[in-house]
């Protein structure tokens, strides 16, 4: 018997812990918004010359007395594109449970969980402010089990957070995956949405032409400062550092109101372009989290509305 390598082990555990109890949330197949003849009646319009006459609505053209055409959904391929913050800052979270372990937890589930079914799924691993070769490596779109365990791969030879020396630019990494989705896609952005850059903007380039949802992947050190009195905190990203009183209350009250604006930016900037925007704690269970998202929007389970 093959060994199995790090990555197989922990999709085998993944399969029996969380795909296991997706199973039962995501049933029906991925709708596409375009129109065709598949086999889900979205409704009735009038007959215009060259529709096929096929699909014309005999009955209710009688009661009208004008020809009424069917029109269906048309039941096609999903391609998914994963983009994952590789920056310095997931790195953030205890020992092996960490924003960068949720991250690949959330890549190899949703990788597995759309590439079975046939739908083909890459992924765009983003991992400092400036985008080059060596800031961006691609996973093309693929299927099946194999595909997943090549992502997870990916994954782990690009760990480390990242270079150093400036933060992450959202904006960029939004733009990067533009670029490479020419077609209509459904983009999943795993990230903590940490960074600088115009993002909203660019997101709002993005999402006239794909589905896009985000998975916010956070942590308690993101939002939190223990009361410890003199300690060296550090800037993930750029590497500076600063003795600060974390005792201080005035210290204290600052953070908090800079962390209450950088929720309140980033939820109004989702919110202007529609993007369901999903929070994930490094202390969740990935299969509860991952059902709450099913539970509220259509498109983590395959399907998309006509």
């Amino acid at each position: 018997m093959p060994m199995r390598t790090t990555g197989d082990r922990l999709l085998v555990r993944l399969e029996w812990r969380v795909l296991r109890r997706l199973d039962g949330r995501l049933t029906g197949g991925y709708r596409t918004a375009h129109r065709g003849t598949g086999t889900d009646l979205v409704g009735l319009r009038e007959y215009t010359e060259g529709d096929d006459a096929r699909h014309i609505d005999w009955n209710v053209t009688a009661r009208l007395n004008e020809p009424q055409l069917r029109v269906f959904t048309e039941d096609r391929e999903l391609t998914v594109w994963l983009v994952l913050d590789r920056s310095a800052s997931m790195t953030a979270g205890p020992p092996g449970r960490g924003k960068d372990d949720v991250l690949g937890e959330l890549a190899l589930v949703l990788a597995r969980l759309f590439g079975r079914s046939g739908n083909r799924v890459g992924a765009l691993l983003y991992d400092t402010g400036v985008y080059d070769t060596g800031a961006v490596r691609i996973v093309p779109p693929g299927t099946g089990r194999r595909h997943a365990l090549r992502i997870g791969a990916e994954l782990a030879r690009t760990a480390g957070g990242g270079r150093r020396g400036s933060t992450t630019d959202l904006a960029a990494m939004l733009d990067a995956v533009a670029r490479l989705a020419r077609r209509r896609a459904l983009i999943v952005v795993i990230s903590d949405f940490i960074g600088d850059g115009d993002w909203a903007r660019s997101l709002l380039r993005l999402v006239p032409r794909h589905e896009v949802v985000a998975l916010r992947v956070t942590d308690a050190a993101d939002d939190e400062l223990p009361d410890v009195g003199l300690v060296v905190v550090e800037d993930a990203e750029t590497g500076e550092q600063l003795v600060i009183d974390s005792s201080d209350p005035l210290l204290r009250a600052r953070l908090r109101a800079g962390v209450e604006d950088r929720d309140a930016r980033l939820a109004a900037g989702m919110r202007r372009a529609g993007v369901p925007v999903h929070r994930i704690g490094t202390d969740a269970d990935l299969a509860t989290a991952l059902i709450e998202v099913v539970a509220s929007t259509q498109l983590i389970t395959g399907r998309r509305r006509a």
